[in-house]
Parts: C-alpha cells; structure tokens; sequence
C-alpha cells in the first residue's frame, strides 16, 4: 500500500512551534485543566485515578454522555478513539478495500481524501463553491458534481460538516440531496462533524445522524470544545459497524488515554457541554470583527464568504503566486505560518486561523502585508 503525505499536517508539525506567529491553527485557545476541573471535589477526584488501561472502547459513561449528544442515540452507537483523526482513520480502514471508491467533498481536512486513494480504488470529489446566492456570498454544495461523484461502485461518501477549511454549513436542502445520493448507492455516509458547536452565528448545526441508517459520525474535543490536548475522539454509528471499528482498533492504538477519558467525561456532562460551546461561540463572534476588517481593508484583493462555524477563515487572493510558494515565503521571510488552499485541493488561497489571540492574529497579518506589497512592487 503506497501512501501520499499528508502534507498539511507535516508542514505544521515541523513549523507551528518554530515561528513567531502561527495562524494554522483551527481551533479556539485551548482551556486550562483547572477550568474543565469546576473544582477542588473534581480536582481531587482526578488526582486519585490509578493510571491504569482505560476500556480500549471508552468507559461506558463516557459513550453514555457522547450518545447524549445526537437524537436517538445510545452507548452501543459509539466507541472512543484517540483524536478526531483517528475516528476518520479506523472508520475508513474498515469500510474500503480496493474494489471501492469513495466520493469525498472537496475542499476538506485532506486526511480522508489520501486515505481513499491508499485503501480504496480512488476518490472522486465534489465541491464546496463560492457562490453569490440569495443575495449572500456562501459556499454551496455543487449537486450536478455530486450526483457524477456518486457511482454504483461507491462505498463511502464523506463529507466535512461545518466544513474546514470555508467554515460553511451545508444547508437543509444540500444535506438531504447528500443524503439522497448516499440511499441512490447504498453507500456509507460519513460526516466528520468535528466542529459542531462552533459555531459564530445561530444554534448548534443539525446532525447528519438519525438521517439514514448509514450514517457514520466522526467527532472530537479538539475544536468546538477548546481540548485539542485530551485527544479523544468517537465514532458514532450502527452498534453492528462499531463492532468491526472496535477490531480495527484493536490494531492501532489499543485504547484511549485514561486521563483522557475522565476527562471528556467531564467535558461531554451536556450543561458543561453548553458551556464549552458559550466559550467556543464568544470567541469566534470577539475575534472575527477585527479579522474581518483587514480582510476588507485590502478592497478586491481577497474574495471571502463570511464562515458560519469554526475558527478559521478562508480567502482567495489575486496575486501572481501560488498559494504553496506564497505559505513558504511567508514562513521563510516573515515568520508567519498559515495554511495554502492547494493542502485542501483549492489553489489561490489561505486559511486563516482566528481562534487564539486576535491582538497576535493581526500583528501576524501584517507581516503578510508586508510580503503582499513586496509581491505586487
């Protein structure tokens, strides 16, 4: 099996710490312990834990408290991984084989996308694309794409909803033309939902559980819930797939971290949940205003679609550079690290992230003016 890097990832993990402004991240500033911990009970409660294995599924209370998070749901519809990332991987690893496709949407956190060309016999991708819509300028789902996309050999359809790297929301009708195409093929839907809660306008985004009796949920703490550091994921979906995930998994990590586990269980109790969304949701709508009037101080220069969920903004540009030599330029010359479109199969475009110090967001946008005026002289 030959697999692509996931270059994203490797350029991050070789240079976030490296710079002085790092505006990869997409995610919101991570708590402290001693504010998930409400206090001294809690407190003493964690420091008493023998630290033994965790159950290699998650604790029951924590598969209880995450099925409290979707309609119809109970602890047999879920396991615990380690991080978001692997709930796509074991999900994917179990469900391809090389007589399969996968339909993936585009743009995406990339990981799925290299994972269906290892496993599967390819990926075919349909689009999130800027459009002026209603008067509103969002990015849409491309349905003529999706119903190409979308074949009798496709096993698995993933999606990526609120999305990264646009921050769009699917709307209704999009969602259950997915649906839809998903029954058509008798296909998996898979929907990495990692940053629901986040969100900057409006109430929690609708889930695509419950939608079809295919559905496969992937999820995490690392975003909406500010916990990137516990690195607990789930998979939510039928307790008959969960099974195979579980032998699987079995394979890769074992078992999540029992730290980890207490932990979320903390985090998913739903009033603390609420909260950890309050939190989330007050930062985004603190921290976008002031990204958003640099954006618009920079007139025609950058096309954006304000994001509905998420810590991270996405803008094409129009200058005479790719999005890659322009990332590397910035990093290499002005110590400033952001993320290029062509890592989300987009091409002149950067993600930005919003989510920690806005102060800091906007001293390092200005090193990017300064690379920007040096481009166009």
């Amino acid at each position: 099996m030959k697999i692509t890097p996931f270059k994203m990832e490797r350029m991050q993990c070789l240079y976030e710490h490296r710079v002085d402004y790092n505006l990869s991240e997409s995610g919101v500033l991570p708590l402290r312990l001693e504010e998930l911990l409400g206090g001294p009970e809690e407190t003493q409660r964690l420091l008493a834990h023998e630290l033994r294995y965790c159950e290699s599924d998650g604790s029951a209370l924590l598969r209880d408290q995450i099925a409290r998070f979707y309609p119809d749901c109970s602890m047999d519809n879920v396991t615990v991984t380690n991080g978001g990332s692997e709930a796509n991987y074991v999900t994917l690893w179990t469900l391809l084989d090389r007589d399969s496709r996968m339909a993936c949407m585009v743009p995406n956190y990339m990981q799925a996308w290299g994972l269906g060309r290892a496993y599967a016999g390819g990926g075919d991708p349909f689009r999130l694309v800027l459009r002026e819509k209603k008067g509103e300028r969002r990015w849409a789902l491309d349905q003529d794409e999706l119903e190409r996309a979308v074949t009798k050999k496709t096993k698995v359809i993933l999606v990526c909803n609120p999305n990264n790297p646009t921050g769009a929301v699917l709307s209704e009708p999009e969602m259950d033309a997915v649906v839809k195409a998903a029954d058509k093929a008798n296909a998996w839907l898979v929907a990495d939902e990692i940053y629901r809660g986040a969100e900057v306008e409006g109430e929690t985004t609708p889930t695509f559980w419950g939608r079809y009796d295919k559905v496969i949920i992937t999820s995490g703490l690392s975003k909406a819930f500010g916990l990137p550091g516990l690195r607990i994921g789930w998979v939510v979906a039928p307790p008959k797939l969960i099974e195979k995930l579980w032998i699987h998994h079995d394979y890769l990590t074992l078992v999540p971290s029992l730290l980890g586990d207490r932990l979320a269980t903390i985090a998913m109790e739903p009033e603390r949940r609420e909260a950890l969304f309050a939190r989330t949701r007050g930062i985004l709508r603190a921290n976008l205003p002031p990204l958003e009037k640099w954006i618009e101080g920079h007139g025609d220069l950058f096309t954006y679609a304000r994001p509905k969920a998420g810590a991270i903004a996405y803008v094409k540009y129009d200058l005479p550079i790719k999005s890659g030599r322009l990332v590397k330029r910035l990093r290499e010359e002005q110590s400033v690290l952001l993320v290029p479109g062509s890592q989300f199969g987009l091409g002149k475009g950067l993600r930005i992230g919003y989510g920690y110090d806005p102060d800091k967001t906007l001293a390092g946008l200005a090193r990017l003016d300064t690379l920007i005026e040096e481009i166009r002289s």
